[in-house]
């Protein structure tokens, strides 16, 4: 049987590096894709000798998209069983503050690049179906909105739209969809400043609101069991868990905390 392949946007760093040593540790292979070459490059070296290829791409050029997942397909034997819709960027600090050519990255590549993505890979989960899947990186801040990260919320309020609209489309193609919604993650985004407009890292924030910081292995072990499990969402560290669970037995309670609490970051 040849083996299975897994595609990895954002796989130069963080997330996307955490998933692909899981899945490499586990026989598959693993195509990598970012704008970061020296990136890939790094988490090449950390995966075993001949698990892997690199294709730089932007997952707002949409004929990016085609040119990288058929050069992938042609590397793994012809193949792509997952397509990791993980690419994103953080955009914190209040609404008033963020400017136009944020947001609109902000946007682009968070919310435009997974349509991209997942419109571009369909022929090949299709073709390898049944049991390909679309994992789509959500957040907790698609569980319930973060003040000061309203435009970051939205994004992700919109992959997670995505990917329950997509479940219901491509059931009948037998390919499976699902996202990942982590809370605060242990990667190098934490130590962005959260707009243009700030100095502070989100780090900071995060420690400064006493938030937990969840181990960046815990959200790898978590893609995993996604993609070999049914569930369509997949909540992952204890921020999420906690927000799914006021938002829908006390959401009275969290608006409350939320409001009285909440100083958006960049603030």
């Amino acid at each position: 049987m040849a083996r299975k392949a897994i595609f990895i946007t954002g796989g130069g760093s963080g997330i996307g590096r955490a998933v692909a040593q899981k899945f490499a540790g586990q026989g598959w292979f693993v195509g990598l894709a970012d704008i970061s070459e020296s990136g890939m490059r790094e988490t090449a070296a950390l995966l075993p000798a001949g698990s892997c290829s690199q294709h730089k791409l932007d997952v707002r050029d949409r004929a990016g998209w085609d040119t990288a997942l058929a050069d992938f397909a042609k590397a793994a034997g012809g193949r792509i069983d997952v397509m990791f819709n993980n690419a994103g960027i953080p955009l914190g600090g209040a609404l008033t503050e963020n400017k136009p050519e944020e947001i609109e990255r902000c946007l682009d590549i968070n919310l435009k690049g997974v349509l991209f993505g997942a419109q571009a890979v369909h022929p090949y989960l299709k073709a390898s179906a049944p049991g390909s899947c679309l994992l789509n990186t959500a957040s907790a801040a698609g569980i319930y909105g973060t003040p000061g990260a309203s435009v970051y919320s939205a994004t992700k309020f919109g992959v997670r739209a995505i990917t329950e609209s997509l479940d219901g489309e491509w059931a009948e193609d037998g390919i499976k969809v699902a996202s990942l919604m982590p809370g605060f993650i242990d990667t190098p985004l934490l130590d962005h400043t959260a707009n243009q407009g700030t100095n502070e890292h989100i780090r900071g924030r995060v420690q400064e609101a006493g938030l937990e910081i969840t181990p960046v292995t815990e959200v790898a072990e978590a893609a995993w069991a996604a993609v070999h499990g049914d569930k369509l969402h997949n909540r992952v560290g204890k921020t999420a868990h906690r927000l799914a669970f006021a938002s829908r037995w006390i959401p009275g309670r969290l608006r409350k905390q939320v409001r009285n609490t909440s100083r958006p970051l960049g603030q």
